[in-house]
């Protein structure tokens, strides 16, 4: 195997993991959780 390939698959490895994230992060069903914990930071700030 190329060194040059390795490396091509190892970029296109992190971009797909990368975009995963992504999409895990900003799915329409994590919104709700999500939207809880922000609100759960400022709400500690004000006690």
């Amino acid at each position: 195997m190329d060194l040059n390939l390795l490396r091509t698959v190892m970029t296109l490895a992190a971009f797909a993991v990368f975009v995963g994230i992504v999409w895990w992060a900003y799915s329409p069903s994590r919104k709700a959780r999500l939207d809880a914990q922000a609100a759960s930071i400022l709400d500690e700030e004000r006690s």
